[in-house]
């Protein structure tokens, strides 16, 4: 279900426009961009979905207390190892007739370490290779507090993002886990022309 009647949308909009022009910034001019250095003078931002808040959603966790194992290709031919935490469930309905609605559920992972970090969960939709880049899209998910089974959790994919490997070839990415290719276009967060 849509996260939008518990707030206020333009704030949230303008929060939004605030961070992107942030990693703008942080991609033409830090040096650790991804941008090669040699190619940012080019760079005249990334390119984004318009802001929409349908794909700000509840999701409902399922909590794995004893997380399976997962082992995630990689760009380079690697595998890394992430643990499946948790499943979020969450609904879709859109105002769009063109773009399908229903329930669809996204692995959330970490990596094996005993630090606190947030929820990785990489994506494919039906946008991937067509307006998203071919390697799928990431978000990252905070929760307050420790997650337990059937807590919800808000998932919004308008800040969904690229993985560096898009811009170079020196990063190597995890690829979406195929439990994780959506059967439905999510045309929010972050394009590639």
């Amino acid at each position: 279900m849509s996260d939008t009647d518990s707030i206020d949308v333009d704030s949230w909009r303008a929060e939004l426009e605030s961070k992107r022009a942030e990693k703008d910034e942080f991609f033409a001019d830090h040096p650790q961009s991804p941008i090669p250095p040699e190619d940012r003078d080019d760079f005249d931002g990334l390119e984004y979905f318009d802001p929409d808040s349908d794909y700000r959603v509840t999701a409902t966790a399922t909590v794995h207390d004893d997380p399976e194992v997962v082992l995630v290709d990689t760009t380079a031919g690697r595998e890394m190892r992430y643990l499946r935490t948790a499943t979020l469930e969450f609904e879709l309905d859109r105002d769009d007739e063109d773009l399908a609605d229903g329930t669809f559920e996204l692995a959330a992972y970490q990596q094996e370490s005993p630090n606190e970090q947030p929820l990785f969960v990489p994506f494919r939709d039906k946008t991937t290779g067509q307006q998203t880049y071919d390697g799928g899209r990431y978000m990252e998910l905070a929760p307050e507090d420790e997650l337990a089974d059937g807590d919800e959790i808000v998932v919004d994919f308008n800040l969904a993002y690229t993985p560096f490997c898009a811009y170079s070839e020196t990063f190597d990415c995890p690829l979406p886990p195929e439990e994780n290719w959506l059967e439905v276009a999510i045309p929010a967060g972050e394009r590639h022309e």
